[in-house]
């Protein structure tokens, strides 16, 4: 049995807590010799998820206080240049957020994001921001701090890219796929939604069983393929319904972008042993029989790319970090999708029939592998980061 069969069959969950998939070398970077940390933790079931962000911590790994963003993470500004995004707009297009347990103040924090860059607000008085339960109601579930963290990364992206875009949190009961899912059926129903993330991940699940929560013709579904590294299926990213997002190392650079993109070290790759491949990545060559991960990728390196974010640190207080992971680049790309308006039919086939509006990454790598494209970045299509990454709205 191969690696990647062996990983993909036990599921991204069991790997993490068994150890035979050790987590790539911790990013180190950002400001005072800090170092990444994982916000939520590991699970022993495929069937339970853990979301995909990283945070930088201290020696002690804790967040430092802080009362301004560190110089090296990065801002919407910058975030909008590098993606040739600055001047777009969506005329008000809702992005949902799907993730686990509650987050008390979540409407405040996002509050003081928004007015340190100086975003327009984006409140629930307003309208633009929403927070409800997997079914639609207003009974929240109980705080965790690490899924809080969560939130506040994929609101606070959300903002960056598209700062006009309304907001709707769906916060499942716990971290299983089955409320989780439930949860991104409650979105799809809501008016004026046109992109839901999931920055989250479990085992290499298949859709005759699970898929059905993520398959929303003319909703663009983004999914963090994980911070793992190449080791195979992760669901809901090794569905054939939603995009899958893998990230890179954003560095700035005194070319004619002004910035560089490699693979990062920690984004998911590999191929489903269960899900059907995308009939759009036909002629790319990915290596996989069956569903290749990632479709397309951003942001993820939380020292080199990792954003700003006014993030919990426990159940009352809050403070300026910097994270990343690739729970950043889902909620980006979900951004793209609704500035771009075209989510119609299957949103991840789309930027398969554009990828001269993409920035190709080819160089990189997320580990070893025995087909190099599941692990090495290159021309054209490769594990880490897909197609590559935004380049203004094209390509979704």
């Amino acid at each position: 049995m191969t690696r990647m069969t062996l990983l993909s069959a036990l599921g991204a969950g069991a790997l993490l807590i068994s150890g035979l998939a050790a987590a790539p070398a911790a990013d180190a970077a950002g400001d005072h010799g800090l170092h990444a940390k994982r916000v939520c933790g590991t699970t022993r079931s495929a069937t339970v998820a853990s979301c995909s962000a990283k945070v930088l911590v201290d020696n002690k790994g804790v967040v430092p206080h802080s009362t301004k963003p560190a110089a090296s993470a990065r801002t919407p500004a910058q975030l909008k240049n590098a993606y040739k995004l600055t001047g777009t707009s969506s005329g008000g297009r809702t992005v949902a957020i799907v993730d686990a347990y509650g987050y008390p103040n979540l409407a405040r924090d996002l509050a003081t994001y928004r007015s340190y860059y100086g975003l327009p607000a984006c409140t629930t008085g307003s309208g633009c921001l929403k927070v409800v339960n997997q079914t639609g109601g207003t009974s929240l579930p109980r705080f965790n701090s690490g899924w809080a963290g969560e939130q506040a990364l994929d609101v606070d992206a959300v903002s960056a890219i598209c700062p006009d875009c309304k907001i709707l949190v769906v916060q499942a009961n716990s971290a299983s796929i089955a409320n989780l899912g439930t949860a991104v059926n409650t979105a799809a129903k809501r008016s004026g939604v046109v992109a839901i993330s999931n920055s989250y991940g479990g085992g290499d699940l298949s859709d005759a069983s699970y898929g059905s929560y993520y398959k929303h013709s003319g909703i663009a579904v983004t999914a963090s393929t994980g911070d793992n590294g190449y080791q195979g299926g992760s669901f809901p990213a090794s569905s054939s319904y939603v995009t899958a997002v893998g990230g890179t190392t954003l560095t700035k650079a005194s070319n004619t972008r002004g910035w560089s993109e490699t693979a990062w070290s920690g984004a998911g790759s590999g191929c489903s042993t269960v899900n059907t491949a995308l009939a759009a990545a036909s002629s790319y060559s990915t290596g996989c029989v069956k569903r290749a991960i990632a479709d397309v990728s951003a942001a993820a390196d939380p020292g080199n790319g990792g954003m700003a974010v006014y993030f919990p640190t426990n159940k009352s207080s809050s403070t300026w970090a910097q994270v990343g992971g690739t729970s950043e680049a889902s909620p980006i790309i979900a951004s793209v999708y609704a500035l771009s308006g075209n989510t119609s039919g299957s949103a991840n086939a789309t930027p398969y029939s554009h990828p001269g509006s993409l920035f190709d990454v080819t160089a990189g790598s997320n580990g070893s592998c025995s087909t190099t494209q599941w692990c090495h970045s290159r021309t054209g299509w490769d594990g880490p980061t897909g197609l590559g990454t935004p380049n203004g709205t094209g390509a979704f």
